[in-house]
């Protein structure tokens, strides 16, 4: 199913219920979706969905490197959501840092279960015909060097990278992701670039 942004979701009719609504107009504030989630309302829910998914997905998939898990990610990530709302839990404030905080969670339980893959650090990695090969050619290798360097960081390293560097995050919404404070944040993106350094310099003396 298509939606008005573009991105084609997973197959889960459970959620369709909540989530398949055409709308006629979005609703501007987080305040304003949050208050019609706790409601259950479906143009509320649709516009979270509509929000929040791609983004979520996007995550998930620079991350597991599958499609399948990426959909699954999402999957969890909304139903999780909707059960604590039906908790009488779920957010005030903060929707985005919730969803990708149950996000985090459910990635890691998958890196406990199979050793992480490849990321992808674009939507597409697939050279453009019409680049000059002499250009392209390079800069897939770089790609390719720097997903096999993410692979050796912890989980919570890859995600804080993830975010600070390909989604553009600031410290303080991966603290509120994360659950960690911002020094703790800081602290694994350092370790992290040490790693990355280590190993791609480590790479060029080979090849060298």
């Amino acid at each position: 199913m298509a939606h008005r942004n573009g991105y084609t979701g997973f197959n889960r009719p459970y959620l369709f219920a909540y989530f398949c609504v055409i709308m006629n107009e979005s609703m501007d504030t987080e305040k304003d979706l949050l208050d019609g989630a706790h409601r259950f309302d479906e143009k509320a829910l649709a516009e979270i969905y509509d929000r929040h998914s791609p983004g979520v997905y996007r995550y998930a998939m620079r991350l597991l490197g599958d499609v399948v898990l990426a959909e699954d990610c999402v999957a969890e990530t909304f139903s999780r959501f909707l059960v604590a709302l039906k908790n009488g839990n779920g957010p005030r404030q903060y929707l985005q840092a919730y969803l990708y905080r149950i996000a985090h969670n459910w990635i890691t339980d998958t890196y406990r279960r199979q050793p992480p893959p490849a990321l992808s650090l674009e939507p597409e990695l697939h050279s453009d015909p019409s680049n000059d090969p002499s250009h392209s050619v390079p800069i897939e290798m770089e790609r390719q060097e720097v997903r096999a360097a993410l692979a050796h960081l912890t989980p919570d390293q890859r995600q804080v990278i993830v975010l600070k560097y390909l989604e553009d995050w600031r410290n303080d919404e991966i603290a509120l992701a994360l659950e960690k404070p911002v020094g703790a944040v800081k602290a694994l993106q350092h370790r992290a670039i040490n790693t990355l350094r280590r190993l791609l310099v480590k790479e060029e003396e080979e090849v060298l």
